[in-house]
């Protein structure tokens, strides 16, 4: 088992990222569980690499990545034009994940407020960045207690992708529900779908869960319908990478599917996001932004070569679970239930979009 004391960390938490020596200490995740090894980034364009081809994944992970690649670029060029161009290289890496945006907005407005002012620029940036590690830390431990306060004793959960501390800044988001209802010892056992094609569940969930000593197993992405038929599930949790003003949640690729099962089975459906994760300035997902991804990614994963030479593939990274899935939305602030409404009233939330 890896001793995740040796790993990036912040205010002693386990953490995919953290800043070192003017460096973005980033835990490589394209080579889990077989290798551990952690990169020093030293430039914007590193980070926007690790980015770029998931050295660093997970909607809070990335924004937190993104904010400590603005306090980099203070270095490169702290003018406004310099620290412009940096946040467009950043954003342009993944375009679902409205936290990544989100972060490089809040930090060029730090820099804006203290530009011209600030004796010490990169060191007040660097500041802001923590601070948004930080309270990404809170978050998921606020967003644990609320998702497992719904979840009846000795529950049986199903999540996808990989959502705990590997995607964070802290616990998790769905994954730090199941996690907060297993040190509760209110988790009987959890299933992990694989999540093809980059097999995020098998590599990474399955790596944390391991850690963690939750019992569980994995199961191909196909298996979802005949394990709901036949099992006891009594909750199907997923994470976000953007959360539309109605509720309308982009997530990894399978999730729509999930949640049209859990809906057909009985079985409550919970997103599970920091507010950061919702763009009030998206009325519905058809406003939400798909990424796709190179076809290698399905026809030859991990560089093995599955499919014919002359086979094509679509390989969109996210969809769209319809808000009137969702039995709850669950942040920092508690379980939104629907209708949702994050422009107005409690759902609100400043800052996204």
């Amino acid at each position: 088992m890896i001793d995740r004391s040796a790993l990036p960390s912040h205010d002693g938490v386990f953490a995919p990222v953290a800043f070192g020596a003017n460096t973005v200490d980033l835990l490589d995740q394209t080579l889990l569980p077989g290798e551990v090894n952690v990169l020093e980034l030293r430039s914007v364009n590193e980070i926007a690499e690790a980015i770029r081809v998931m050295r660093v994944r997970g909607a809070p992970a990335i924004g937190v990545t993104a904010a400590y690649g603005m306090v980099l670029a203070s270095h490169e060029d702290a003018s406004p034009e310099g620290m412009e161009a940096a946040a467009e290289t950043l954003r342009s890496t993944r375009p679902t994940a409205v936290n990544l945006a989100w972060a490089l907005d809040r930090m060029l407005r730090i820099y804006r407020e203290i530009r011209g002012t600030s004796s010490d620029l990169p060191e007040d940036l660097l500041a802001e960045a923590r601070r948004i590690h930080s309270e990404d830390i809170a978050a998921n431990r606020a967003i644990g207690e609320a998702g497992a306060a719904l979840l009846p004793d000795k529950a049986v959960v199903l999540t996808i992708c990989n959502t705990g501390a590997l995607a964070t800044g802290g616990i998790g988001t769905a994954y730090g529900v199941l996690h907060t209802a297993h040190q509760q010892g209110r988790l009987r056992f959890a299933y992990a779908c694989e999540t093809r094609p980059r097999l995020q569940g098998a590599r990474l969930t399955a790596w944390e869960l391991v850690h963690d000593r939750v019992p569980f197993q994995l199961i191909s992405d196909g298996a979802a319908a005949a394990l709901m038929r036949t099992k006891s599930i009594d909750a199907v949790l997923a994470g976000a990478d953007r959360i539309a003003r109605n509720g309308d949640s982009a997530n990894k690729i399978g999730t729509y599917g999930l949640a049209i099962l859990a809906k057909h089975h009985g079985i409550p459906f919970y997103i599970v996001a920091p507010t950061s994760t919702v763009d009030v300035a998206s009325p519905s997902g058809e406003a939400i932004p798909i990424e796709e991804r190179e076809a290698d990614e399905v026809l030859a994963p991990r560089g093995v070569r599955f499919a014919p030479e002359e086979a094509d593939a679509w390989n969109p990274a996210f969809d769209v679970t319809p808000a009137d899935l969702i039995t709850a939305i669950v942040t920092e602030r508690g379980a939104h239930h629907s209708p949702f409404d994050f422009g107005s009233g409690e759902d609100a939330q400043p800052g996204a979009g």
